[in-house]
Protein backbone atom coordinates (compact mmCIF):
# COMPACT_ATOMS: atom_id res chain seq x y z
CA UNK A 1 0.00 0.00 0.00
CA UNK A 2 0.96 3.60 -0.65
CA UNK A 3 2.66 5.72 1.66
CA UNK A 4 1.54 9.37 2.29
CA UNK A 5 3.78 11.87 1.53
CA UNK A 6 5.24 12.98 4.62
CA UNK A 7 3.01 16.45 5.95
CA UNK A 8 3.80 19.81 4.68
CA UNK A 9 4.37 22.93 5.79
CA UNK A 10 3.54 26.60 4.39
CA UNK A 11 6.32 27.58 2.27
CA UNK A 12 9.42 29.53 4.14
CA UNK A 13 11.46 31.71 3.17
CA UNK A 14 12.22 33.35 -0.71
CA UNK A 15 9.82 30.98 -1.74
CA UNK A 16 7.04 33.93 -0.22
CA UNK A 17 8.16 36.16 -3.53
CA UNK A 18 6.51 34.05 -6.17
CA UNK A 19 3.15 33.56 -4.41
CA UNK A 20 3.04 37.53 -3.51
CA UNK A 21 3.80 38.22 -6.80
CA UNK A 22 1.25 36.30 -7.95
CA UNK A 23 -1.30 37.27 -5.68
CA UNK A 24 -0.77 41.03 -6.55
CA UNK A 25 -1.02 40.16 -10.18
CA UNK A 26 -4.55 38.91 -9.55
CA UNK A 27 -5.53 41.72 -7.80
CA UNK A 28 -3.76 44.52 -10.51
CA UNK A 29 -5.83 42.44 -12.76
CA UNK A 30 -9.19 42.61 -11.33
CA UNK A 31 -8.51 46.39 -11.03
CA UNK A 32 -7.53 46.53 -14.42
CA UNK A 33 -10.82 45.41 -15.39
CA UNK A 34 -12.97 47.23 -12.95
CA UNK A 35 -10.91 50.47 -14.06
CA UNK A 36 -11.82 49.33 -17.94
CA UNK A 37 -15.40 48.91 -17.71
CA UNK A 38 -15.88 51.81 -15.27
CA UNK A 39 -14.54 53.87 -18.56
CA UNK A 40 -16.89 52.46 -20.79
CA UNK A 41 -19.86 51.96 -18.76
CA UNK A 42 -22.78 54.43 -18.56
CA UNK A 43 -23.71 56.33 -15.15
CA UNK A 44 -27.50 55.27 -15.29
CA UNK A 45 -29.01 52.94 -12.33
CA UNK A 46 -29.45 50.38 -15.61
CA UNK A 47 -25.72 49.96 -15.91
CA UNK A 48 -24.88 49.96 -12.15
CA UNK A 49 -27.10 47.16 -11.16
CA UNK A 50 -27.80 44.79 -14.45
CA UNK A 51 -24.91 45.64 -16.60
CA UNK A 52 -27.16 46.84 -19.40
CA UNK A 53 -28.53 43.58 -19.89
CA UNK A 54 -26.74 42.97 -22.58
CA UNK A 55 -24.32 39.83 -21.30
CA UNK A 56 -25.34 36.07 -23.07
CA UNK A 57 -26.71 32.90 -20.77
CA UNK A 58 -23.11 31.49 -21.28
CA UNK A 59 -21.32 34.71 -19.97
CA UNK A 60 -23.98 35.06 -17.56
CA UNK A 61 -23.79 31.23 -16.77
CA UNK A 62 -20.01 31.65 -15.78
CA UNK A 63 -20.74 34.69 -14.05
CA UNK A 64 -23.96 32.69 -12.05
CA UNK A 65 -20.87 29.81 -10.98
CA UNK A 66 -18.57 32.58 -10.10
CA UNK A 67 -20.71 33.85 -7.60
CA UNK A 68 -21.84 30.69 -6.40
CA UNK A 69 -18.44 29.13 -5.89
CA UNK A 70 -17.24 31.13 -3.22
CA UNK A 71 -14.47 30.39 -0.66
CA UNK A 72 -17.03 27.46 0.99
CA UNK A 73 -16.79 26.47 -2.32
CA UNK A 74 -12.65 26.38 -3.16
CA UNK A 75 -11.50 26.15 0.55
CA UNK A 76 -14.59 25.12 2.74
CA UNK A 77 -16.29 22.37 1.65
CA UNK A 78 -12.71 20.65 0.49
CA UNK A 79 -11.72 21.36 4.22
CA UNK A 80 -14.74 19.74 5.83
CA UNK A 81 -14.13 16.60 3.54
CA UNK A 82 -10.53 16.65 5.14
CA UNK A 83 -11.38 16.50 8.56
CA UNK A 84 -14.72 14.96 8.88
CA UNK A 85 -15.27 13.00 5.57
CA UNK A 86 -18.20 11.43 4.56
CA UNK A 87 -20.30 14.28 6.39
CA UNK A 88 -17.91 16.95 4.83
CA UNK A 89 -19.53 15.77 1.15
CA UNK A 90 -23.23 15.86 2.20
CA UNK A 91 -22.37 20.05 2.18
CA UNK A 92 -21.55 20.10 -1.08
CA UNK A 93 -24.33 17.86 -2.10
CA UNK A 94 -26.95 20.55 -0.67
CA UNK A 95 -25.31 22.92 -2.46
CA UNK A 96 -25.95 21.42 -5.68
CA UNK A 97 -29.51 20.45 -4.78
CA UNK A 98 -30.63 23.74 -4.58
CA UNK A 99 -29.68 24.75 -8.24
CA UNK A 100 -32.54 22.36 -9.13
CA UNK A 101 -35.29 24.70 -6.84
CA UNK A 102 -33.71 27.87 -8.78
CA UNK A 103 -34.37 26.30 -11.95
CA UNK A 104 -37.73 25.29 -11.11
CA UNK A 105 -38.85 28.21 -8.98
CA UNK A 106 -37.53 31.32 -9.64
CA UNK A 107 -34.97 32.05 -12.60
CA UNK A 108 -37.48 33.18 -15.09
CA UNK A 109 -40.08 34.32 -13.15
CA UNK A 110 -37.89 36.44 -10.97
CA UNK A 111 -36.23 37.80 -14.56
CA UNK A 112 -39.94 38.74 -15.80
CA UNK A 113 -41.20 40.06 -12.75
CA UNK A 114 -38.34 42.21 -11.00
CA UNK A 115 -35.89 44.89 -12.15
CA UNK A 116 -32.82 45.31 -10.20
CA UNK A 117 -33.70 43.43 -6.72
CA UNK A 118 -35.48 41.13 -4.86
CA UNK A 119 -38.11 44.05 -3.83
CA UNK A 120 -39.25 44.80 -7.03
CA UNK A 121 -40.36 41.60 -7.34
CA UNK A 122 -42.39 41.82 -4.61
CA UNK A 123 -43.09 45.35 -5.35
CA UNK A 124 -45.26 44.90 -8.88
CA UNK A 125 -48.09 43.41 -6.55
CA UNK A 126 -47.04 44.77 -3.07
CA UNK A 127 -46.61 48.45 -3.56
CA UNK A 128 -46.33 49.73 -0.09
CA UNK A 129 -42.67 51.13 1.81
CA UNK A 130 -42.81 48.66 4.61
CA UNK A 131 -42.77 46.04 2.05
CA UNK A 132 -39.45 47.50 0.52
CA UNK A 133 -37.77 47.93 3.26
CA UNK A 134 -38.38 44.39 5.01
CA UNK A 135 -36.98 42.90 1.78
CA UNK A 136 -34.44 45.25 1.27
CA UNK A 137 -32.94 45.16 5.04
CA UNK A 138 -33.08 41.29 4.98
CA UNK A 139 -30.80 41.15 1.63
CA UNK A 140 -28.37 43.65 3.67
CA UNK A 141 -28.31 41.03 6.37
CA UNK A 142 -28.04 37.89 4.55
CA UNK A 143 -25.06 39.71 2.14
CA UNK A 144 -23.16 40.62 6.10
CA UNK A 145 -23.15 37.31 6.46
CA UNK A 146 -21.90 35.79 3.29
CA UNK A 147 -19.24 38.98 3.55
CA UNK A 148 -17.80 37.77 6.60
CA UNK A 149 -17.21 34.03 5.55
CA UNK A 150 -15.59 34.71 2.31
CA UNK A 151 -13.57 37.61 4.40
CA UNK A 152 -12.13 35.33 6.69
CA UNK A 153 -11.14 32.73 3.76
CA UNK A 154 -9.18 35.37 2.80
CA UNK A 155 -7.20 35.85 6.18
CA UNK A 156 -6.62 32.31 6.68
CA UNK A 157 -5.37 31.67 2.97
CA UNK A 158 -2.67 34.62 3.21
CA UNK A 159 -1.52 33.44 6.80
CA UNK A 160 -0.81 29.88 5.43
CA UNK A 161 0.53 31.71 2.60
CA UNK A 162 3.19 34.18 4.82
CA UNK A 163 3.81 31.12 6.65
CA UNK A 164 2.40 32.55 9.99
CA UNK A 165 -0.85 31.76 12.01
CA UNK A 166 -0.56 35.30 13.42
CA UNK A 167 -3.91 37.28 13.54
CA UNK A 168 -2.11 40.70 12.29
CA UNK A 169 -1.33 38.73 8.99
CA UNK A 170 -4.94 38.06 9.18
CA UNK A 171 -6.85 41.39 10.06
CA UNK A 172 -4.21 43.43 7.67
CA UNK A 173 -6.12 40.59 5.03
CA UNK A 174 -9.67 41.21 6.10
CA UNK A 175 -8.67 44.82 5.84
CA UNK A 176 -7.38 44.99 2.25
CA UNK A 177 -9.97 42.74 1.02
CA UNK A 178 -12.45 44.82 2.51
CA UNK A 179 -10.85 48.24 0.74
CA UNK A 180 -10.75 45.78 -2.36
CA UNK A 181 -14.29 45.45 -3.03
CA UNK A 182 -15.86 48.96 -2.34
CA UNK A 183 -13.25 49.63 -5.48
CA UNK A 184 -14.62 46.98 -7.74
CA UNK A 185 -18.19 47.94 -6.85
CA UNK A 186 -18.30 51.98 -6.87
CA UNK A 187 -15.99 52.29 -9.70
CA UNK A 188 -17.53 49.28 -11.90
CA UNK A 189 -20.68 48.36 -10.86
CA UNK A 190 -22.39 45.10 -12.56
CA UNK A 191 -20.29 44.95 -15.60
CA UNK A 192 -17.31 45.01 -13.86
CA UNK A 193 -18.20 42.69 -11.20
CA UNK A 194 -19.45 40.48 -13.83
CA UNK A 195 -16.63 40.31 -16.24
CA UNK A 196 -13.94 39.43 -12.79
CA UNK A 197 -16.86 36.55 -11.52
CA UNK A 198 -15.89 35.15 -15.72
CA UNK A 199 -12.75 35.07 -15.50
CA UNK A 200 -12.34 33.95 -11.87
CA UNK A 201 -14.88 31.11 -12.63
CA UNK A 202 -12.82 30.17 -15.71
CA UNK A 203 -9.20 30.34 -13.30
CA UNK A 204 -11.46 28.30 -10.64
CA UNK A 205 -12.34 25.70 -12.79
CA UNK A 206 -9.05 25.63 -14.55
CA UNK A 207 -7.36 24.74 -11.03
CA UNK A 208 -9.63 21.99 -9.82
CA UNK A 209 -9.18 20.23 -13.34
CA UNK A 210 -5.02 20.35 -13.00
CA UNK A 211 -5.31 19.46 -9.32
CA UNK A 212 -7.90 16.74 -9.91
CA UNK A 213 -5.82 15.38 -12.88
CA UNK A 214 -2.72 15.41 -10.72
CA UNK A 215 -4.65 13.73 -8.00
CA UNK A 216 -5.94 11.48 -10.25
CA UNK A 217 -2.31 10.17 -11.52
CA UNK A 218 -0.86 10.29 -8.36
CA UNK A 219 -3.09 6.99 -7.33
CA UNK A 220 -3.00 6.01 -11.16
CA UNK A 221 -6.65 6.38 -11.29
CA UNK A 222 -7.34 4.22 -8.33
CA UNK A 223 -10.39 6.03 -6.41
CA UNK A 224 -10.70 3.30 -3.90
CA UNK A 225 -7.21 3.47 -3.42
CA UNK A 226 -7.70 7.35 -2.77
CA UNK A 227 -10.59 6.65 -0.28
CA UNK A 228 -8.40 3.73 1.74
CA UNK A 229 -5.64 6.13 1.95
CA UNK A 230 -7.71 9.04 3.07
CA UNK A 231 -9.26 6.74 5.64
CA UNK A 232 -5.73 5.55 6.95
CA UNK A 233 -4.66 9.27 7.06
CA UNK A 234 -7.90 10.64 8.89
CA UNK A 235 -7.00 9.88 12.52
CA UNK A 236 -10.40 8.34 12.82
CA UNK A 237 -10.21 5.05 10.89
CA UNK A 238 -13.31 3.62 8.47
CA UNK A 239 -15.62 6.11 10.37
CA UNK A 240 -14.00 8.41 7.90
CA UNK A 241 -15.63 7.14 5.40
CA UNK A 242 -19.25 6.63 7.21
CA UNK A 243 -21.63 9.16 8.28
CA UNK A 244 -21.54 10.33 11.59
CA UNK A 245 -17.82 11.86 12.46
CA UNK A 246 -18.97 15.34 13.02
CA UNK A 247 -22.99 14.90 12.81
CA UNK A 248 -23.58 11.52 14.31
CA UNK A 249 -22.61 11.76 18.40
CA UNK A 250 -26.07 12.29 19.38
CA UNK A 251 -29.68 13.78 18.62
CA UNK A 252 -29.09 17.26 18.60
CA UNK A 253 -26.21 17.30 16.32
CA UNK A 254 -28.39 14.90 13.74
CA UNK A 255 -30.89 17.67 14.04
CA UNK A 256 -28.32 19.96 13.23
CA UNK A 257 -27.35 18.45 10.27
CA UNK A 258 -31.28 18.56 8.89
CA UNK A 259 -31.14 22.29 9.87
CA UNK A 260 -28.32 22.72 7.66
CA UNK A 261 -29.82 20.48 4.85
CA UNK A 262 -32.84 22.35 4.98
CA UNK A 263 -30.75 25.40 5.05
CA UNK A 264 -28.77 25.04 2.35
CA UNK A 265 -30.79 23.22 0.01
CA UNK A 266 -33.41 26.06 -0.15
CA UNK A 267 -30.99 29.06 0.44
CA UNK A 268 -29.97 29.70 -2.82
CA UNK A 269 -33.22 30.90 -3.96
CA UNK A 270 -33.23 33.52 -1.62
CA UNK A 271 -29.57 34.95 -1.79
CA UNK A 272 -29.78 38.66 -3.36
CA UNK A 273 -26.39 38.22 -5.04
CA UNK A 274 -27.96 35.14 -6.72
CA UNK A 275 -31.33 36.72 -7.72
CA UNK A 276 -29.89 40.14 -9.27
CA UNK A 277 -27.74 38.12 -11.50
CA UNK A 278 -30.83 37.26 -13.10
CA UNK A 279 -31.26 40.50 -14.23
CA UNK A 280 -27.92 40.75 -16.27
CA UNK A 281 -29.17 39.27 -19.61
CA UNK A 282 -31.99 40.04 -21.81
CA UNK A 283 -34.48 37.53 -21.84
CA UNK A 284 -36.29 35.06 -19.15
CA UNK A 285 -35.22 32.09 -21.65
CA UNK A 286 -31.78 33.82 -21.22
CA UNK A 287 -31.67 33.42 -17.25
CA UNK A 288 -33.02 29.99 -17.39
CA UNK A 289 -30.27 28.83 -19.68
CA UNK A 290 -27.86 30.60 -17.81
CA UNK A 291 -28.97 28.50 -15.18
CA UNK A 292 -28.29 25.38 -16.88
CA UNK A 293 -25.08 26.31 -17.59
CA UNK A 294 -24.58 27.31 -13.91
CA UNK A 295 -25.60 23.98 -12.92
CA UNK A 296 -23.36 21.80 -15.39
CA UNK A 297 -20.38 24.19 -13.90
CA UNK A 298 -20.88 24.08 -10.45
CA UNK A 299 -22.21 19.96 -10.48
CA UNK A 300 -19.01 19.18 -12.22
CA UNK A 301 -16.63 21.37 -9.92
CA UNK A 302 -18.38 19.86 -6.37
CA UNK A 303 -17.57 16.30 -8.14
CA UNK A 304 -13.53 17.56 -8.11
CA UNK A 305 -14.14 18.83 -4.43
CA UNK A 306 -14.72 16.11 -3.04
CA UNK A 307 -12.01 13.84 -4.70
CA UNK A 308 -9.74 16.92 -3.84
CA UNK A 309 -10.98 16.64 0.03
CA UNK A 310 -10.15 13.17 -0.14
CA UNK A 311 -6.71 13.88 -1.63
CA UNK A 312 -5.70 16.53 1.17
CA UNK A 313 -6.64 13.80 3.23
CA UNK A 314 -5.03 11.02 2.00
CA UNK A 315 -1.76 13.05 0.86
CA UNK A 316 -1.66 16.03 3.74
CA UNK A 317 -3.03 14.26 6.65
CA UNK A 318 -6.17 15.83 8.50
CA UNK A 319 -3.87 16.33 11.48
CA UNK A 320 -1.47 18.70 9.41
CA UNK A 321 -5.08 20.26 7.64
CA UNK A 322 -6.07 21.21 11.17
CA UNK A 323 -2.67 22.13 12.57
CA UNK A 324 -2.45 24.74 9.49
CA UNK A 325 -6.06 25.67 9.99
CA UNK A 326 -8.43 24.76 12.69
CA UNK A 327 -11.05 24.88 10.38
CA UNK A 328 -9.66 23.23 7.45
CA UNK A 329 -10.02 26.22 5.41
CA UNK A 330 -6.63 25.50 3.79
CA UNK A 331 -6.74 21.72 2.58
CA UNK A 332 -6.67 22.89 -1.16
CA UNK A 333 -3.64 24.53 -1.40
CA UNK A 334 -1.43 22.24 1.23
CA UNK A 335 -2.47 19.59 -1.37
CA UNK A 336 -1.03 21.29 -4.23
CA UNK A 337 2.07 21.79 -2.16
CA UNK A 338 2.17 18.14 -2.35
CA UNK A 339 1.15 17.49 -5.89
CA UNK A 340 3.71 20.10 -7.33
CA UNK A 341 6.35 17.90 -5.88
CA UNK A 342 6.60 18.87 -1.53
CA UNK A 343 7.91 21.42 0.31
CA UNK A 344 11.17 23.01 -0.88
CA UNK A 345 10.46 22.18 -4.39
CA UNK A 346 10.02 24.54 -7.18
CA UNK A 347 7.00 22.81 -9.09
CA UNK A 348 5.55 22.23 -5.34
CA UNK A 349 6.16 26.59 -4.56
CA UNK A 350 4.55 27.49 -7.72
CA UNK A 351 1.31 24.96 -7.60
CA UNK A 352 0.93 26.18 -4.18
CA UNK A 353 1.10 29.60 -5.64
CA UNK A 354 -0.98 29.72 -8.34
CA UNK A 355 -4.23 27.97 -6.15
CA UNK A 356 -3.53 29.95 -3.97
CA UNK A 357 -3.77 32.86 -5.93
CA UNK A 358 -6.90 31.30 -7.66
CA UNK A 359 -8.59 31.12 -4.03
CA UNK A 360 -7.65 34.79 -3.55
CA UNK A 361 -9.33 35.74 -6.89
CA UNK A 362 -12.35 33.41 -5.99
CA UNK A 363 -12.75 35.83 -2.93
CA UNK A 364 -12.53 38.96 -4.46
CA UNK A 365 -15.32 38.45 -6.77
CA UNK A 366 -17.26 37.18 -4.48
CA UNK A 367 -16.99 39.65 -2.22
CA UNK A 368 -18.19 42.51 -5.05
CA UNK A 369 -20.88 40.88 -6.22
CA UNK A 370 -22.21 40.49 -2.64
CA UNK A 371 -21.13 44.33 -1.94
CA UNK A 372 -22.70 44.94 -4.91
CA UNK A 373 -25.84 42.96 -3.97
CA UNK A 374 -26.50 44.90 -0.68
CA UNK A 375 -25.72 48.42 -1.67
CA UNK A 376 -28.59 47.96 -4.57
CA UNK A 377 -30.81 46.21 -1.59
CA UNK A 378 -29.93 49.47 0.33
CA UNK A 379 -30.19 52.40 -2.12
CA UNK A 380 -32.95 51.04 -4.75
CA UNK A 381 -35.54 49.56 -1.68
CA UNK A 382 -34.85 50.91 1.54
CA UNK A 383 -33.58 54.77 0.18
CA UNK A 384 -35.47 55.23 -2.90
CA UNK A 385 -37.78 52.96 -2.38
CA UNK A 386 -38.75 53.51 1.49
CA UNK A 387 -37.12 56.57 3.09
CA UNK A 388 -38.06 58.59 0.25
CA UNK A 389 -41.76 56.65 -0.28
CA UNK A 390 -43.75 59.64 1.48
CA UNK A 391 -46.94 60.00 -0.38
CA UNK A 392 -47.31 63.13 -2.74
CA UNK A 393 -49.07 64.66 -5.38
CA UNK A 394 -48.45 65.17 -8.69
CA UNK A 395 -48.74 68.18 -10.62
CA UNK A 396 -52.52 67.82 -12.31
CA UNK A 397 -53.35 67.33 -8.16
CA UNK A 398 -54.56 63.98 -9.01
CA UNK A 399 -53.71 61.57 -5.94
CA UNK A 400 -51.50 59.09 -6.52
CA UNK A 401 -51.63 55.42 -4.86
CA UNK A 402 -52.83 56.51 -0.97
CA UNK A 403 -52.54 54.48 2.27
CA UNK A 404 -55.69 52.62 1.40
CA UNK A 405 -54.66 50.93 -1.76
CA UNK A 406 -56.22 53.62 -4.51
CA UNK A 407 -54.57 52.96 -8.04
CA UNK A 408 -52.02 55.36 -8.65
CA UNK A 409 -53.53 57.23 -12.14
CA UNK A 410 -49.86 56.86 -13.63
CA UNK A 411 -49.44 55.07 -17.22
CA UNK A 412 -49.10 51.17 -16.05
CA UNK A 413 -45.72 50.57 -18.04
CA UNK A 414 -44.76 53.33 -15.53
CA UNK A 415 -45.78 51.64 -12.48
CA UNK A 416 -44.05 48.13 -13.57
CA UNK A 417 -41.34 50.23 -14.00
CA UNK A 418 -41.22 51.53 -10.43
CA UNK A 419 -41.72 55.04 -11.82
CA UNK A 420 -38.78 55.36 -14.41
CA UNK A 421 -38.33 55.81 -17.83
CA UNK A 422 -36.06 53.50 -18.65
CA UNK A 423 -35.07 55.11 -22.12
CA UNK A 424 -33.48 58.23 -20.84
CA UNK A 425 -33.20 57.48 -17.65
CA UNK A 426 -34.65 60.10 -16.21
CA UNK A 427 -36.74 59.30 -13.05
CA UNK A 428 -40.56 60.15 -12.64
CA UNK A 429 -42.32 62.43 -10.59
CA UNK A 430 -43.57 59.64 -8.07
CA UNK A 431 -42.67 55.92 -7.58
CA UNK A 432 -45.30 53.44 -7.75
CA UNK A 433 -45.72 53.47 -4.01
CA UNK A 434 -46.30 57.15 -4.00
CA UNK A 435 -42.41 58.04 -3.36
CA UNK A 436 -40.87 61.61 -4.57
CA UNK A 437 -39.12 61.20 -7.18
CA UNK A 438 -35.13 60.05 -7.09
CA UNK A 439 -32.82 60.61 -10.26
CA UNK A 440 -30.62 57.72 -11.24
CA UNK A 441 -27.95 59.59 -10.38
CA UNK A 442 -28.69 60.01 -6.94
CA UNK A 443 -29.70 56.55 -6.30
CA UNK A 444 -26.64 55.12 -7.86
CA UNK A 445 -24.46 57.58 -6.33
CA UNK A 446 -26.49 56.81 -2.30
CA UNK A 447 -25.75 52.78 -3.86
CA UNK A 448 -21.83 53.95 -4.34
CA UNK A 449 -22.02 55.25 0.01
CA UNK A 450 -23.35 52.46 0.73
CA UNK A 451 -21.12 49.74 -0.33
CA UNK A 452 -18.47 51.58 1.32
CA UNK A 453 -20.58 51.45 4.32
CA UNK A 454 -21.55 47.56 4.04
CA UNK A 455 -17.55 46.98 3.38
CA UNK A 456 -17.09 48.76 7.33
CA UNK A 457 -19.33 46.79 9.33
CA UNK A 458 -18.42 43.16 7.36
CA UNK A 459 -14.22 44.14 8.07
CA UNK A 460 -15.43 44.72 11.59
CA UNK A 461 -17.43 41.67 11.64
CA UNK A 462 -15.12 39.15 10.14
CA UNK A 463 -12.33 39.94 12.65
CA UNK A 464 -14.56 38.19 15.23
CA UNK A 465 -14.71 35.12 13.36
CA UNK A 466 -11.52 33.90 11.98
CA UNK A 467 -11.76 30.71 13.49
CA UNK A 468 -14.55 29.86 12.05
CA UNK A 469 -14.93 27.31 8.77
CA UNK A 470 -16.07 29.49 5.86
CA UNK A 471 -18.40 26.99 4.35
CA UNK A 472 -20.13 26.82 8.21
CA UNK A 473 -20.23 30.31 8.12
CA UNK A 474 -22.41 30.59 4.98
CA UNK A 475 -24.41 27.78 5.87
CA UNK A 476 -25.56 30.65 8.43
CA UNK A 477 -26.01 32.70 5.14
CA UNK A 478 -28.04 30.13 3.52
CA UNK A 479 -30.47 29.97 6.71
CA UNK A 480 -31.28 33.51 6.91
CA UNK A 481 -31.71 33.44 3.21
CA UNK A 482 -34.11 30.31 3.16
CA UNK A 483 -36.19 32.28 6.29
CA UNK A 484 -36.29 36.01 5.19
CA UNK A 485 -36.26 35.83 1.65
CA UNK A 486 -37.79 32.39 0.13
CA UNK A 487 -40.86 32.47 1.56
CA UNK A 488 -41.98 35.94 0.92
CA UNK A 489 -40.71 34.91 -2.27
CA UNK A 490 -42.37 32.49 -2.77
CA UNK A 491 -46.07 33.71 -1.81
CA UNK A 492 -45.77 36.87 -3.79
CA UNK A 493 -45.47 34.58 -7.17
CA UNK A 494 -47.41 31.30 -6.56
CA UNK A 495 -50.14 32.72 -3.72
CA UNK A 496 -53.07 34.61 -4.47
CA UNK A 497 -54.31 35.87 -1.75
CA UNK A 498 -50.90 37.49 -0.24
CA UNK A 499 -50.75 40.95 1.11
CA UNK A 500 -48.54 43.49 2.28
CA UNK A 501 -49.09 42.75 6.01
CA UNK A 502 -48.28 38.48 5.07
CA UNK A 503 -45.30 40.37 3.17
CA UNK A 504 -43.62 42.17 6.40
CA UNK A 505 -44.52 39.56 8.51
CA UNK A 506 -43.14 36.41 6.57
CA UNK A 507 -39.63 38.49 6.34
CA UNK A 508 -39.59 39.51 9.88
CA UNK A 509 -40.95 36.32 11.18
CA UNK A 510 -38.28 34.84 9.13
CA UNK A 511 -35.56 37.07 9.83
CA UNK A 512 -35.69 37.69 13.28
CA UNK A 513 -35.68 34.48 14.64
CA UNK A 514 -33.09 33.24 12.48
CA UNK A 515 -30.42 36.35 13.68
CA UNK A 516 -31.68 35.67 17.70
CA UNK A 517 -31.35 31.99 17.29
CA UNK A 518 -27.57 32.39 15.81
CA UNK A 519 -27.07 34.88 18.26
CA UNK A 520 -27.61 32.62 21.34
CA UNK A 521 -26.37 29.60 19.81
CA UNK A 522 -22.72 27.80 19.84
CA UNK A 523 -21.42 29.60 17.21
CA UNK A 524 -21.60 33.08 19.02
CA UNK A 525 -20.67 31.39 22.57
CA UNK A 526 -19.80 28.60 24.72
CA UNK A 527 -17.61 26.55 22.44
CA UNK A 528 -13.84 26.98 22.02
CA UNK A 529 -13.94 27.85 18.77
CA UNK A 530 -16.81 30.21 18.80
CA UNK A 531 -17.31 34.03 18.69
CA UNK A 532 -16.69 35.09 22.28
CA UNK A 533 -14.78 31.69 23.72
CA UNK A 534 -14.78 33.04 26.76
CA UNK A 535 -18.11 33.24 27.96
CA UNK A 536 -21.54 31.18 27.59
CA UNK A 537 -24.47 32.26 27.13
CA UNK A 538 -25.96 30.26 24.56
CA UNK A 539 -29.52 28.46 25.06
CA UNK A 540 -30.16 27.36 21.66
CA UNK A 541 -28.27 23.74 21.19
CA UNK A 542 -28.38 24.00 17.32
CA UNK A 543 -25.40 25.43 15.21
CA UNK A 544 -27.74 26.43 12.03
CA UNK A 545 -31.42 27.83 12.91
CA UNK A 546 -32.58 26.71 9.71
CA UNK A 547 -35.01 24.21 11.08
CA UNK A 548 -36.61 26.32 13.14
CA UNK A 549 -36.66 29.76 11.55
CA UNK A 550 -37.73 28.68 7.97
CA UNK A 551 -41.20 27.16 8.79
CA UNK A 552 -41.59 30.22 10.97
CA UNK A 553 -40.78 32.45 7.97
CA UNK A 554 -43.94 30.93 6.24
CA UNK A 555 -46.01 30.65 9.19
CA UNK A 556 -45.48 34.43 9.87
CA UNK A 557 -46.64 35.16 6.20
CA UNK A 558 -49.39 33.10 6.35
CA UNK A 559 -50.85 34.38 9.11
CA UNK A 560 -49.55 38.29 8.46
CA UNK A 561 -52.41 36.93 4.97
CA UNK A 562 -55.19 36.03 7.33
CA UNK A 563 -55.12 38.71 9.62
CA UNK A 564 -54.75 41.95 6.85
CA UNK A 565 -57.53 44.14 7.13
CA UNK A 566 -57.21 44.45 3.66
CA UNK A 567 -57.92 41.77 0.96
CA UNK A 568 -55.11 41.10 -1.85
CA UNK A 569 -55.61 43.10 -4.63
CA UNK A 570 -56.69 39.95 -7.63
CA UNK A 571 -56.06 43.02 -10.17
CA UNK A 572 -52.60 43.26 -9.04
CA UNK A 573 -51.44 39.67 -8.75
CA UNK A 574 -52.91 38.40 -12.34
CA UNK A 575 -50.51 41.73 -13.79
CA UNK A 576 -47.46 40.08 -11.70
CA UNK A 577 -48.58 36.09 -12.76
CA UNK A 578 -49.15 37.57 -16.49
CA UNK A 579 -45.60 39.39 -16.66
CA UNK A 580 -43.88 36.57 -14.52
CA UNK A 581 -45.00 33.45 -17.10
CA UNK A 582 -44.75 35.57 -20.37
CA UNK A 583 -42.22 38.44 -19.89
CA UNK A 584 -44.56 40.81 -21.06
CA UNK A 585 -43.53 44.32 -19.54
CA UNK A 586 -40.37 42.99 -18.27
CA UNK A 587 -37.61 45.25 -18.05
Amino acid sequence: MRTATPPPVAPAGDHHDLAVVLFAVIVLVTLGITFWVGRRRGGGADDFYAGGRDFTPLQNGFALSGDYLSAASFLGVAGLIALFGYDGVLYSIGFLVAWLVVLMLVAELVRNAGRYTLADVLALRLRRRKVRAAAGGASVVVTLFYLVAQMVGAGSLVALLLGTNSAEARTWTIVAVGGLMVVYVTVGGMRATTWIQIVKAFLLVAGSVLLTVLLMVRFHGDVAELMRQAAQHSGAGQRYLEPGLKYGKSFTSRLDFFSLGLALVLGTAGLPHILSRFYTVPTARAARRSTMWAIGLVGGFYLMAIALGLGATALVGSAEVRHANAAGNTAVPLLALVLGGGNGSTGGVVLFAAISAIAFATILAVVAGLTLASSAAFAHDIWAGAWRGRPRRSRGGRGVRGARGRRALVPASRRARGGADAATGAAAEVTAEGAPATTERQEVLVARIAAVGIGAVAIVLSLFAQQLNVAFLVGLAFAVAASANLPVLLYSLFWRRFTPRGAVCSVYGGLIPAVVLVAFSPVVSGTKVALFPGVDFHWFPLENPGIVSIPLGFLAGWIGTLTSPEPADPDRYAELEVRSLTGAGAA
